[in-house]
């Protein structure tokens, strides 16, 4: 039977939604008095999950949030460490937290192995199922990634509809013993799930017939959307042999019926160098050529480079991960172009965790070139000025469901040179300065040539004059901030919400 709904008034703000996350890196203050504490913040999901919920409280929507009770993560300090000094969180009516001991103790949303991950996300979704969705009884119901991949199916047998974000494709497998032995009524809604072969019955699929959680969400959903409109069509037509080939035939036949939809990101609004706390002088597009000089000076002086304004700076924001975000590209030309640009004293710098985070550094004390590289684990802080002190981001993805980076260097001035595909294609405009067009420069093939080929271009832009230079710079921010709205991102969002419920 569906679960009732709560009747409408005049005043009332719209269907009920319950946005579902595994991760936030904020609460609006709209929705808790303790909004502060709630923050648990692993990637780019956290980010765009804060976002959402933030616009839709602040349209006076009638929004409600569900997570993982991260209790450490939650407190602060002494608090974290000291159980008895524990303060409880006042979370009000709108937020609720799911609970399990998994979640009590843990020192980051994802740190664990992978079996501790997958019995997580199961007894974040019995929680759910059990309690949050029938204490809530939403009008629609908004799930995020793996995690979330049963909600789905069991809200198609409630009758409520269902929006399935893909921000990652990443997914894990579970049988329906371990859904039940969790404590998940699986028998509730098993025909609505994803299998690895096809199910005969719930009994003889029981033990051994593996769910695919993402693949089990995209199905049941009644709306799915990835994170841009490219990537969406890059995976429906196959083009990525990292993806399994299943998940690639269901998002096509979704796109075919007109229930998937791409929605490009947007960075959250505290990404503004005109009001950013992370930097030591703020500006905007007019003082851009007058205040990143200053940043420059202070970030090459943090980081030990040699401290000159005049060179050019090119910025990796991103996870050093060889397999996605294209660092490999990187490693093969960088002592290379270290030499070939000595004359412009061209600096690189990292501010990143990954696997490859030791064979840069590697790198860098082989040829005894720390004055002109940098490689720091990623802080916020200097992620920031990272930012507000380079001229170009670097962006060389060899697959991006989206990206923020690329646009937040736009904002900062900072322009993004990027591989073309999935996000970064449709944020990032190769640049015409005589047409007055585009925002970065783009590579089309992900190879190093490509590679050399798009930062050799960007050099070419940085020894303009600034007659020329700085009034590209200025056009490029000040376009950034309505291209890359919050409010573009939220009202997307919307008119999928109203198509569900109408």
């Amino acid at each position: 039977m569906p679960i009732k709904t709560t009747k409408k008034t005049r005043s009332d703000p719209g269907p009920r939604i319950l946005f579902i996350t595994p991760e936030i890196s904020y609460v609006s203050k709209k929705l808790s008095d303790d909004a502060e504490r709630l923050r648990a913040k692993a990637g780019g999901l956290a980010d765009v999950s804060a976002l959402l919920v933030h616009g839709l409280s602040s349209a006076e929507k009638d929004i409600h949030l569900a997570i993982p009770h991260y209790r450490n993560l939650f407190q602060s300090g002494e608090q974290a460490t000291h159980p008895g000094k524990r303060t409880r969180i006042s979370v009000g009516d709108r937020i609720h937290l799911a609970e399990d001991c998994k979640f009590y103790r843990r020192g980051g949303v994802y740190q664990a192995c992978k079996e501790d991950l997958l019995m997580s996300a199961l007894a974040f979704q019995r929680d759910l199922i059990n309690h949050i969705i029938p204490r809530v009884k939403p009008d629609i119901i908004h799930c995020n990634d793996w995690m979330t991949g049963l909600i789905p199916a069991e809200a198609k047998k409630l009758g409520i509809p269902t929006l399935f974000t893909i921000h990652n494709i990443h997914t894990q497998e579970a049988t329906l013993a371990q859904l039940e032995n969790t404590g998940i009524p699986a028998g509730d809604f098993w025909d609505e799930l994803y299998f690895g072969s096809y199910p005969e019955s719930f009994d003889e699929s029981y033990w051994t017939n593996p769910i695919d959680l993402l693949a089990s969400g995209i199905s049941a959903a009644t709306h799915t959307n990835v994170v841009s409109p490219t990537f969406l069509d890059e995976v429906a037509m196959g083009h990525h042999p990292t993806i399994p080939p299943h998940l690639s035939h269901l998002l096509y036949h979704k796109r075919e019926a007109g229930v998937a939809s791409g929605i490009v990101n947007a960075p959250d609004r505290s990404f503004n160098p005109q009001i950013d706390p992370y930097l030591p002088e703020e500006y905007g597009p007019r003082r851009h050529h007058t205040i990143k000089p200053k940043l420059k000076k202070d970030l090459q002086k943090r980081l030990l480079l040699k401290e000159d304004p005049s060179v050019p700076i090119l910025f990796w924001p991103s996870r050093l991960d060889p397999i996605q975000k294209g660092c490999s590209l990187l490693a093969d030309i960088l002592f290379q172009l270290i030499n070939d640009y000595n004359h412009l004293g061209l600096q690189i710098v990292m501010i990143a965790d990954g696997p490859y985070q030791q064979h840069f550094q590697g790198i860098v004390a082989h040829h005894g070139i720390s004055d002109r590289i940098a490689v720091q684990p990623f802080s916020e802080s200097l992620s920031h000025l990272g930012y507000g002190g380079s001229d170009f981001v670097l962006m060389p993805s060899s697959f991006e469901p989206c990206g923020l980076p690329q646009m937040i260097g736009c904002r900062y001035g900072s322009l993004p040179i990027a591989h073309a595909t999935g996000g970064l294609k449709d944020t990032v405009r190769h640049l015409n300065i005589h047409e007055n067009t585009g925002n970065g420069f783009l590579f089309e093939h992900f190879t190093t040539d490509g590679f050399r080929w798009a930062i050799d271009q960007a050099m070419e832009f940085y020894q303009l004059s600034p007659d020329h230079k700085n009034p590209q710079i200025k056009r490029i921010m000040e376009q950034s901030k309505e291209d890359f709205s919050d409010e573009r991102v939220v009202a997307d969002y919307q008119k999928i919400y109203n198509d569900l419920v109408n």
